[in-house]
């Protein structure tokens, strides 16, 4: 049974959130596979199986890591999430966490999180105390996405780079872990009907990869 539905979402906060994150997040980031076919679940593939057959199951997967940024705020968490600007080559305009590539010089997937989140909105990394790891989201695009989870205190200010980033904005994480609010969209992509999760939240449509990763946290945290 999903948890959740015996614990009160709007009352959830920071002390709740870092005896839950001890339990059940990983303390360090996962292994790293070397191929598409050799990392489980969660991703893209999920609700899609057959989409499998069209994929390079040998290929190399390319680690990036993302940010899942949870404010402490006193009247309840929230989580920070972007939205890409419209020009950007891949994913414009969508909403995302703060992310990317983990470069040579990064401290693993913890130290491309906290770079990216101070490179695209500004966030100091002296506001954000990673809590552990989400499993390793795997994308259409050959990414093998590590979610970083951090609690981010209150009083942080944000300058966006414009160049990546057309606004930041956060959602109660209430309404992010309810599962009430997790439904199943599909569109066409490459010319086959695709499933996925979507969260809508007033005019944001969080979809994607960034709803397959919060869909993934909840079932982590509240779900046996």
């Amino acid at each position: 049974m999903d948890t959740s539905d015996r614990i009160d979402l709007e009352s959830f906060g920071e002390a709740e959130l870092r005896a839950l994150a001890r339990e059940r997040l990983h303390p360090a980031p996962p292994a790293l596979a070397q191929s598409i076919s050799a990392l489980p679940g969660p991703s893209d593939f999920d609700l899609n199986p057959d989409a499998l057959a069209e994929i390079d199951l040998a290929a190399r997967l390319k680690p990036a890591a993302v940010l899942v940024p949870v404010v402490a705020r006193p009247e309840g968490l929230s989580v920070i999430l972007t939205q890409r600007t419209a020009h950007l080559p891949s994913h414009a305009g969508q909403i995302a966490f703060p992310g990317g590539k983990i470069d040579g010089g990064d401290d693993g997937p913890r130290g491309a999180a906290l770079r990216e989140a101070e490179e695209e909105i500004g966030l100091a990394r002296g506001f954000a105390e990673p809590i552990g790891y989400l499993d390793i989201y795997r994308t259409v695009t050959d990414f093998a996405v590590t979610p970083v989870v951090a609690l981010i205190q209150p009083d942080f200010s944000l300058a966006l780079n414009r160049e990546e980033v057309e606004d930041a904005f956060e959602v109660p994480f209430s309404f992010l872990m309810d599962a009430a609010n997790h439904e199943l969209h599909t569109r066409t992509y490459r010319g086959h009907e695709r499933r996925y999760y979507a969260m809508p939240y007033g005019e944001r449509y969080i979809w994607g990869a960034t709803a397959g990763i919060l869909k993934n946290m909840h079932r982590r945290l509240f779900c046996p």
